[in-house]
């Protein structure tokens, strides 16, 4: 049976570095590396450029905007750890494919995405370390996809913390595990 890890934390927290330095011990120094982000602009392009410099040959990369629990279960035939980077663009994904859907139909079509997402990692022999941003935080958006972004990406995070063994906090650099802070009612 898989295990499940959450990392999330703000932009430029120091997440994706935690979460690939984790891999690679689950891994014993290999790992899989599943990859959300669709490139539509030089920004993009940029960014993933840095996620992909600071891996090596130890890592196997497997493109998945959309139906990513098919490439689990693809990577978990040889590899030990996943890495799933990231949720929030998973999310933004299918949003953008979904927005004309009522509130109901979104929320229902999201918990059933994620549902797929973790019983693939369960279902496998892996340790999947899903990376999201935590969008939050923060003022409630103006505009009505950026509160269905934020909302959805929560319930994802929601769910998928539901269902780790550890979620960590990435803040400057700094992980903490939560699960170990987890107040239990």
């Amino acid at each position: 049976m898989g295990k499940i890890f959450l990392v999330t934390g703000g932009a430029r927290s120091g997440k994706s570095s935690f979460a690939e330095k984790l891999a690679l011990k689950i891994g014993d120094g290999k790992a899989a590396y599943i990859a959300t982000a669709q490139i539509f602009d030089d920004e993009m392009a940029y960014r993933v450029e840095v996620h992909k410099s600071r891996r090596g040959e130890n890592w196997m990369t497997f493109e998945a905007p959309f139906a990513a629990e098919e490439k689990i279960f693809e990577a978990a035939k040889n590899f030990k750890a996943i890495l799933f980077d990231c949720v929030t663009l998973y999310v933004s994904n299918f949003l953008c494919t979904n927005d004309r859907d009522d509130e109901k139909i979104l929320y229902d079509k999201l918990r059933g995405l994620i549902q797929k997402l973790i019983d693939a990692a369960k279902n496998s022999d892996a340790a999947i370390i899903f990376v999201s941003n935590e969008v939050g935080g923060g003022i409630v958006p103006e505009n009505k996809l950026a509160r269905r972004f934020r909302d959805l990406s929560g319930l994802a995070n929601q769910m998928l913390a539901a269902q780790s063994e550890k979620v960590f906090l990435t803040v400057a650099g700094i992980a903490i595990d939560l699960k170990k802070l987890e107040e239990r009612l």
